[in-house]
């Protein structure tokens, strides 16, 4: 038998082969063969033994589906039946959709992308209903900075916000049938991988040569992660050339606060989750890039994100709770608005690609607020006396209290790195801080926090 659109030969197995699985879960359904060449003769395979036990659970990891796998001899061959059956969800392999169609194996992106899921569910991603969460299950901090976030920007009113936190969501379309959108899990709830890996923000700093050097994984429900971000960059990953004029010190970051805040913001309640990769913010000494995975409005391109334009959110719902919160503008106007900001403080105009299902905004510095490394301080000869240079206000000690509030879990060597002093010292500091009583360490040195006791 010939390959055709429900069968398809391999003579050894390879982890990839997880697409072709993926493509026929999307489709019709159809049988993967291991062992078998392209003319369909049979020439076996030698670990049969393992791949019984490896196959099925890379299945069910990778694609979160059950396949019936089968060992099948013949003239004392052995070979892989796998067979998978037609999925009335669409099914992802590390973000990516994968279609059968005909003999070959398709991915799906875009228009057909979004066209697929509808007809499949007949609701985007965000729009379907879990069963394991209620409100009651939800997140009340998140609720919280919403209502603050909310009154204090006058987009609601206090009578609007003095309402249940049940009645708010049902307000906002966040509940079908009884049941919790995937889009209200998102915002409210406390850990939202619980229902889509990769459902958080990623923030790195790199080095000259590309390296990491430190970096963060913001965890929790959205509105909680969009209220801590932006401090996160500016307090831990940015440094201000310092000045003085009149005797007035002078911080000058190299990016405009207000543009990368509405760039992450954008990227936060236009990002496609269902393909379960984090939204990430690389920060490198002369740009910011922040990316997210993004399904484009039925003929738009980059060019039409960077003149006037309606506004099209691809969450909707999303998108109506971060307007309300303040985060983000309406009618179209947040791209005007980083633009703006940039051409504020002399920088140049932010700079837009689309790589597959990747949407990146590039900030570029501005060059004449970005410290000159060979200019910088010796810390160990007084530099630290009058206060961090590089943006980071207050001794040493303060400083280290900043970094803890804003991230409790932050390594000895990474506040090191943020404040550009060695490690050895940040430990001298850190033991006085113990000893004083303002700081505590709950748990191990691997999985332990800080914290801060007023």
């Amino acid at each position: 038998m010939s390959e055709s659109q429900n069968v398809e030969y391999k003579e050894s197995w390879r982890d990839e082969y997880l697409k072709w699985l993926c493509g026929f879960a999307n489709a019709g359904g159809g049988t993967l063969y291991i062992g078998v060449d392209d003319a369909g003769k049979i020439v076996g395979v030698q670990n049969i033994k393992k791949l019984l036990e490896d196959v099925p659970n890379k299945i069910q990891s990778g694609l979160g589906i059950v396949a019936d796998v089968n060992k099948l001899t013949e003239d004392g061959k052995d070979y892989l039946e796998i067979k998978v059956k037609s999925s009335t969800f669409p099914i992802s392999y590390h973000g990516e959709f994968h279609y059968r169609s005909g003999a070959t194996k398709q991915q799906l992106t875009g228009i057909a992308l979004s066209e697929f899921i509808m007809q499949k569910t007949g609701f985007r991603w965000e729009d379907v209903t879990v069963d394991n969460i209620a409100v009651d299950d939800l997140d009340d901090e998140s609720f919280k900075i919403f209502r603050r976030e909310a009154l204090r920007t006058n987009r609601m009113s206090e009578a609007e916000l003095n309402v249940s936190n049940k009645e708010l969501l049902q307000k906002f379309h966040l509940i079908t049938d009884g049941k919790l959108k995937r889009s209200a899990v998102l915002l409210f709830y406390s850990d939202p991988e619980i229902i889509q890996n990769g459902s958080y923000i990623k923030i790195g700093k790199f080095d000259e040569q590309g390296r990491v050097v430190y970096h963060n994984d913001l965890e929790e429900s959205l509105l909680v992660n969009a209220s801590k971000v932006i401090d996160i960059i500016f307090q831990m990953y940015l440094k201000a050339k310092i000045s003085y004029k009149h005797d007035i010190r002078v911080e000058e970051y190299p990016f405009a606060r207000e543009a990368i805040r509405e760039a992450v913001y954008n990227a936060i309640a236009h990002n496609c989750y269902m393909y379960g990769v984090p939204i990430q913010i690389r920060v490198d000494d002369n740009s910011i890039t922040i990316s997210n995975s993004c399904i484009l409005p039925e003929g738009w391109t980059v060019e039409t994100l960077m003149e006037p334009h309606d506004s099209k959110p691809y969450n909707p719902d999303i998108a109506r709770v971060f307007y309300r919160a303040g985060f983000i503008e309406n009618w179209g106007q947040g791209i005007k608005k980083i633009c703006d900001e940039c051409k504020a403080i002399g920088s140049g105009l932010p700079f837009y690609e689309l790589i597959g299902t990747t949407l990146r905004i590039r900030l570029q510095a501005l060059e004449n607020a970005i410290i000159d490394k060979d200019k910088v301080l010796n810390r160990q000869s007084g530099g630290l006396s009058g206060g961090l240079s590089g943006g980071l206000s207050g001794g040493l000690a303060e400083t280290i209290i900043e970094m803890i509030c804003s991230d409790n879990s932050i390594t000895v060597q990474a506040m090191a790195e943020v404040a550009n002093v060695p490690k050895r010292t940040i430990e001298r500091e850190m033991k006085k801080l113990r000893d004083s009583g303002r700081i505590t360490r709950e748990g191990g040195n691997r999985y332990g926090k800080w914290r801060i006791n007023e």
